[in-house]
């Protein structure tokens, strides 16, 4: 529990009415980039996180969009407080993307801005999002061929973006000579230090109107209100060990080769550990993960199941540990290729860690997410006359069914906990050089079960421009990274990526360049999710409407779930 010196009567009201402003200001950070980014994977998919820390460097509000990167805020400004420990002044911006350095992965790029009072740090404003070009070899930060993170990225220490509210001019210039598309990245960065001012008013709000000693009294309260919350989560949950293993397809360089993840889960005491210390070691290409993703995607796979309700911020995570030695895969040496860790890597953390916990709890436990599988491109439209550079969002998996429920449509991958927006199709199109010729639900992509999955998507689009580079990341595709069904639930099927070129299909491996020209078409069946329950147990209404609906054939209905009469 907090030690704080600062003893201040806190009204239980007030406590909770100031809890919600500091939520509420991490959402205003959020939306102001969602309102003012030119990149579509900011504005449209909303692949960013936002947070708010105090003087002490606890996280006491955030808003986890994409909530695999939520994990990671504490020790991106950790690394840039220690840092620049005694050189923070008012006005300043700070910047990292390095993966050893406290970011998670490359592209994900940590923006900082201190919030003063009284001449003294008293918050910090954080925003952290998916940038479209951060330099190296990739494509939208993807590189599979990469060997070494200095094929994947421009690599951003802790550094100050702004020094006392003026531009550190020598860094933007080094930053946007190493990027294909400068004025994108500039663009997204004034954003995200706009978004940051937007939270440092909104604290400075707070600030007058209750003062430091009140807000310092009720940050204390809120963070030992999430410790004890969280305790009582893990309190539910029988003590003991338990173990699980899931894959991911391939490092991108040797691609028949399934790289596993291994969790021996421990509970005991109101507390839980992580021990992945049975994973492979650090593979030869980018799916190896930082401490920082892997720390992050672990909590994350508790947050989304038995501890729900659990407010996430730094007194929630006192009940939390992990072991995950260094030159493993979970915990990779520098120099090691870092930049797929955020997908398949933390995709397989998630789901070791919901197959130890259906051990125990099975009916608080999702089914397998369908895994992203879907490209990412760049290349020059020559109808907007510039470079774009973009992931395709629409095609999104669904997600596990769990006890009593059905799982969710077209979701997205289990990182994004279906915070993922799918972009509108036809601002897709004005963006990019791409027209969307087929958008919709796969039929018996859903896992069957008593509560099937979620559905998977079909989605296949023409390019209308020639030199397309193109990166197929993520996975799916083996029988043991399909979405796992549970309870007696089916699994849901592959996913598949193709390029029809005059009518020639192609298979696209995961993590595999591929190039794109005009006429060219790009046809992907992403999978559901997996089911939960057998089947035949399925409620008959249920699966009539799915028959009607197109989502479950006659064939499977009568073959899968035991309906004879269709």
């Amino acid at each position: 529990m907090s030690t704080a010196s600062h003893i201040v009567e806190v009204d239980p009201i007030q406590v909770s009415v100031i809890g919600s402003r500091l939520d509420a200001i991490s959402k205003e950070i959020g939306q102001t980039m969602l309102r003012t980014s030119r990149s579509p994977i900011f504005s449209e998919a909303r692949d960013f996180v936002t947070g708010i820390f105090d003087h002490q460097l606890r996280l006491v509000a955030q808003t986890a969009y994409i909530p695999v990167l939520m994990g990671s805020l504490p020790s991106a400004l950790q690394s840039i407080a220690k840092e620049f420990e005694g050189d923070v002044e008012e006005g300043d911006v700070f910047i990292l993307n390095d993966p050893y350095r406290g970011n998670n992965h490359p592209p994900d790029i940590t923006v900082v801005k201190p919030v003063f009072a009284d001449g003294k740090v008293e918050f910090w404003t954080v925003s952290k999002g998916h940038h479209a070009d951060v330099g190296g070899y990739g494509v939208v930060g993807y590189n599979p061929s990469a060997r070494t993170v200095w094929e994947e990225c421009l690599r951003i220490p802790p550094a100050k973006l702004l020094v006392r509210g003026k531009r550190n001019k020598a860094l933007w210039d080094m930053l946007l000579l190493n990027v294909r598309m400068p004025w994108l990245v500039e663009a997204d960065l004034e954003c995200q230090i706009g978004a940051c001012t937007i939270g440092e008013r909104g604290l400075h709000g707070l600030l007058r109107k209750y003062g430091k000693p009140v807000l310092r009294s009720a940050a204390d309260h809120i963070l030992d209100a999430s410790e004890r919350q969280m305790r009582a989560a893990l309190r539910k949950i029988p003590s003991g060990t338990y173990h699980a293993e899931r894959f991911v397809d391939s490092d991108g360089i040797q691609k028949d080769k399934m790289i596993g993840v291994r969790l021996a889960l421990t509970i005991k005491n109101e507390t839980v550990h992580f021990d992945w210390s049975g994973s492979d070691p650090q593979a030869e290409g980018f799916i190896n993960s930082t401490l920082t993703n892997t720390i992050s995607a672990s909590f994350m796979a508790l947050f989304m199941t038995v501890c729900s309700e659990v407010k996430y911020n730094e007194g929630a995570l006192r009940a939390f540990s992990i072991n995950a030695p260094a030159g493993s895969v979970l915990n990779a040496l520098e120099p090691a290729p870092v930049t797929a860790c955020t997908v398949g890597t933390a995709e397989a953390i998630v789901e070791a860690t919901w197959l130890a916990l259906a051990q125990v709890v099975p009916e608080q436990v999702y089914a397998g997410w369908g895994r992203w599988l879907a490209p990412s491109s760049m290349g020059f439209n020559p109808v907007t006359k510039r470079p774009f550079g973009d992931i395709h969002f629409m095609a999104k998996a669904g997600a596990g069914a769990t006890h009593g429920l059905d799982g969710w449509d077209h979701m997205g991958s289990v990182i994004t906990a279906g915070g993922l927006r799918a972009p509108d199709p036809e601002l897709h199109e004005l963006i990019n050089p791409y027209q969307v010729l087929q958008y919709e639900f796969w039929p018996d992509s859903a896992g069957a079960g008593q509560w099937r999955g979620g559905m998977g998507t079909i989605y296949r689009w023409r390019v209308e421009a020639d030199g397309v580079a193109a990166v197929n990341f993520g996975g799916g595709t083996h029988e043991a990274t399909r979405p796992c069904g549970l309870a007696g639930g089916h699994n849901a099927p592959l996913s598949t990526v193709q390029v029809y070129r005059n009518e020639t299909a192609e298979t696209i491996d995961p993590q595999t360049y591929f190039s794109l020209d005009h006429g060219d078409e790009v046809l992907i069946f992403e999978t559901g999710g997996g089911g939960y329950g057998d089947p035949v147990k399925r409620d008959r209404q249920r699966l009539a409407d799915d028959v009607a609906d197109g989502l479950v054939s006659h064939e499977q209905a009568r073959a899968v779930y035991g309906a004879h009469d269709y």
